[in-house]
């Protein structure tokens, strides 16, 4: 793939992801320091900054043989055709392998559902075009093919696509409504977190409304403007209302019968990439989440 520089000073591996949104950040440099990717024709670090007007181009590599198993496991399907997939991921389930862990993810239940998936983003995620944390459920879409893949992933970069969560959180939110900013980036002492940095963060935008509150607890929802990693933890925690269950960033007592976050990707809005047509997916509130609201309506 072709593609001419057109910011100065712009840092090679951040022009691949810009040019192919599809790409991670990560796999763009492993692309640079494996050779597949030239400036007017000689190979460059990933920090090498352009000038503009370079030639660059990428050699994107076949898909991998992958040691991924397909495996028969159970998915709930909202959506399917021949260029995507969108999947309702319940509480509990990894997206895609990753160190110690090579089973039971999603990937390989997809593998095992699809004769084909995305290769872009290197053989551990295949098809992969965003992220749910392990613990949060909800609605997530998978590429079946390169098109598929690459025309997702810009609309989630530039904004295009539009998700919507709920989350059952500590406290009561005065406010109906309010918008969160802060950059966010690896927490400073804690490399598992995530944390709102005033260095080295990316810029992250939440917007919330409180659907409704029970005194300790409030029942709001939330609309991403980015999807940085852990967001809406780390925003809402910021604010003084972690979410229920949220073991990673509070240890508030969790009364409730839910492991892992009360949180739930409940809409996600895309325009699909061959038939240019908007199309809205939602998954319903898991059963642990109503049986919170349940409880905290009756008490």
């Amino acid at each position: 793939m072709r593609f001419t520089s057109d910011r100065v000073g712009e840092r090679l591996d951040v022009f691949l992801v810009r040019q192919m949104p599809a790409l991670s950040r990560s796999y763009a440099q492993r692309l640079i320091a494996g050779g597949k990717v030239a400036v007017d024709g000689e190979r460059r670090k990933a920090n090498f900054k352009l000038s503009g007007g370079e030639m660059v181009v990428c050699t994107l590599p076949p898909a991998e043989e992958t040691e991924i198993c397909a495996e028969d496991i159970p998915l709930d399907i909202l959506y399917e055709d021949a260029d995507i997939i969108v999947i309702n991921k319940r509480r509990g389930m990894v997206v895609h392998p990753a160190a110690g862990v090579h089973t039971g993810t999603l990937v390989n239940a997809l593998l095992h559902h699809c004769s084909d998936l995305s290769g872009i983003n290197g053989a551990l995620r295949p098809g992969i075009v965003h992220r749910l944390d392990k613990d949060t459920s909800g609605v997530m879409v998978a590429a079946k093919n390169d098109m598929a893949h690459h025309y997702l992933a810009r609309q989630i970069r530039d904004k295009e696509a539009r998700r919507e969560y709920r989350a059952i959180v500590y406290g009561n939110i005065v406010e109906r409504a309010g918008v969160i900013t802060g950059d966010i980036g690896r927490h400073p002492t804690d490399r598992k977190k995530m944390a709102i940095v005033r260095e080295n963060g990316k810029p992250a935008t939440t917007h919330f409304e409180v659907l409704e509150r029970f005194g300790d607890y409030t029942f709001v929802a939330c609309r991403l403007e980015t999807g940085r990693t852990h967001q809406i933890r780390v925003h809402m925690t910021s604010i003084g209302h972690p979410l229920v269950g949220d073991t990673k960033y509070t240890a508030k007592k969790n009364p409730f019968a839910i492991t892992g976050q009360a949180l739930h990707s409940l809409t996600l809005t895309l325009t699909h990439p061959r038939t240019q047509e908007e199309m809205t997916f939602t998954a319903p509130l898991p059963a642990d989440m109503e049986e919170i609201l349940h409880t905290l309506r009756r008490s």
